[in-house]
């Protein structure tokens, strides 16, 4: 496939008749897609976007069109190709809420000045009409994961916080009891219904603000759910950090401007609002630990004392329901986390060896195995010096093609035996476990530090699952002193009844 500009400069030059006057790269913060702004020989500017996900690109444009049919503000979709991965939309500028707060922060020194309050305000006035109306006209059949924010997507989410927050920062947990704690929470929150567009990621990174008005953008991860989600992710988000007070004046106002739209129970929507919150805090904190803790981007590490303290304030309130190992993990990580100075970071994932490494003396080098999906893109984060192997799985006979195993996983003793029989399996093994013993070795002995091998498959749940394991438990015998880790990127994405089984070697 041609380089991403490359196709992106071609969708341009087919529209506009002709290639850009001018092209650049913009930030793509936490995203796993491209972005580059394009201006043609009029002036005229457009932005260039280019995805890694099928899916999740049919998802955005779908919505996007329909939104903005809809008469809502939504960027404009000029041109799409989407066998390449690629479209052009409206430029909305540089001006989002996030930018404007930071900046009004920085002229007023004040934590969360008036002319702010009154941006969020206008916001969350518009945020109803975008939920009714929105989930009027979606096609939510072209939703991706999933087409509702149900049961099992609120238990991704929270699992999500286990595994990539509580794990890596070493936060301490009885795991049953936390399990019915999710339940509890999971059923409660499911009470408040559905049936309205739910923009899944709404905060002030994903507001632009054109002319006075705000705009929405990034709503890829949308689905049908409950209103009180998209309002706790605004009020609730560590980075904007807004007062009390504050987040009272704009709840209410919000709940006026919804009251146009719908009838509504205040007090009910408040009561079932305060466990959006919560399962808000907990999918941001899985993200601060991901992208933060594993992959060490900055900004997610520095938003974790923000959001500890927040839930210290939550803790105050008294949570929605009743969850006493919940509430005593809540408890440690405020405890380690509460006060200002990031000093009180936990270890990061070269010292993070839950269950999977081994801590012997004599050896300075960290392998860090990885299992990953395509469709995702390729892992980031591989070694201080960018070392490793990525070995591409899919070639081989795939156990999710078959219904026996696809609620399975590549921890599973049927999945493993059933690769285990396959001679293009073993010849697979052996030439990988040859190239990755062999770099081990050398790097042990001139005491590198860091070696990254990642699987990659089709789902990142049955064959690179497999082989990351494998070679795992392959490497903890043969080199009993380096220090071994593993990480499953789609783990969260996993079906509730898969990866039950533990690795045995």
């Amino acid at each position: 496939m041609q380089p991403t500009r490359d196709r992106v400069v071609q969708l341009f030059s087919s529209h506009f008749g002709a290639p850009p006057a001018e092209i650049r790269k913009l930030a793509a913060d936490g995203s796993s897609r491209t972005y580059y702004r394009l201006v043609n020989s009029d002036g005229q500017s457009v932005i260039g976007s280019a995805g890694p996900d099928p899916a999740e690109n049919r998802a955005f444009l779908s919505f996007s069109r329909s939104l903005r049919e809809a008469g809502l503000n939504v960027p404009a979709i000029y041109a799409a190709d989407e066998a390449a991965g690629v479209w052009l939309a409206q430029d909305l500028g540089d001006e989002s809420l996030f930018v404007a707060l930071e900046r009004a922060r920085g002229r007023t020194g004040e934590r969360f000045p008036s002319e702010i309050e009154s941006l969020f305000q206008r916001v969350l006035s518009d945020l109803p009409r975008f939920q009714v109306e929105g989930g009027k006209v979606i096609d939510f059949s072209a939703a991706y994961p999933r087409s509702d924010f149900d049961a099992q997507s609120i238990m991704w989410d929270l699992n999500y916080f286990k595994y990539h927050f509580l794990k890596l920062a070493q936060i301490t947990f009885d795991e049953a009891p936390l399990e019915e704690d999710f339940r509890r929470m999971t059923d409660f929150v499911l009470q408040a219904g559905s049936g309205h567009l739910m923009h899944r990621d709404f905060q002030s990174r994903n507001i632009m603000l054109r002319e006075g008005e705000p705009w929405f953008i990034d709503y890829q991860g949308g689905r049908r759910g409950a209103l009180q989600y998209d309002v706790a992710s605004l009020l609730h988000s560590a980075t904007t950090d807004i007062p009390a007070e504050a987040r009272s004046r704009l709840l209410e106002g919000y709940l006026d401007a919804l009251e146009g739209q719908q009838p509504v129970d205040r007090d009910r929507w408040r009561e079932l609002y305060r466990g959006f919150v919560l399962i808000r805090q907990m999918q941001a904190m899985g993200t601060y630990g991901y992208r933060g803790l594993f992959e060490r981007r900055p900004r997610f590490v520095e938003s974790i004392p923000s959001a500890a303290r927040s839930l210290g304030r939550l803790l105050e309130e008294g949570l929605a329901i009743q969850t006493e190992e919940l509430a005593g993990v809540f408890e440690r990580i405020v405890q380690r986390w509460g006060e200002e100075s990031l000093d009180l970071l936990p270890a990061t994932p070269d010292q993070v060896v839950e269950n999977t490494t081994n801590q012997g003396s004599g050896s300075t080098l960290r392998v860090q195995i990885s299992s990953f999906s395509y469709r995702g893109g390729f892992p980031s984060g591989s070694g201080e010096h960018g070392g490793g192997f990525v070995f591409d799985c899919r070639a081989l006979p795939n156990p999710g093609r078959e219904d026996r195993y696809r609620l399975l996983t590549g921890l599973d003793t049927p999945v493993r035996e059933h690769l285990d029989r396959h001679s293009e399996v073993a010849a697979f093994w052996e030439n990988t476990r040859g190239l990755v013993e062999t770099q081990v070795q050398n790097y042990e002995s001139r005491q590198f530090q860091s070696l990254a091998v990642a699987y990659g498959c089709t789902g990142g749940q049955h064959r690179s699952v497999y082989f990351a394991e494998r070679m795992a438990g392959h490497l903890r015998t043969r080199f009993p002193n380096v220090q071994i880790l593993v990480d499953h990127r789609e783990r969260i994405r996993w079906p509730a009844k898969g990866g039950d089984a533990e690795w045995t070697q």
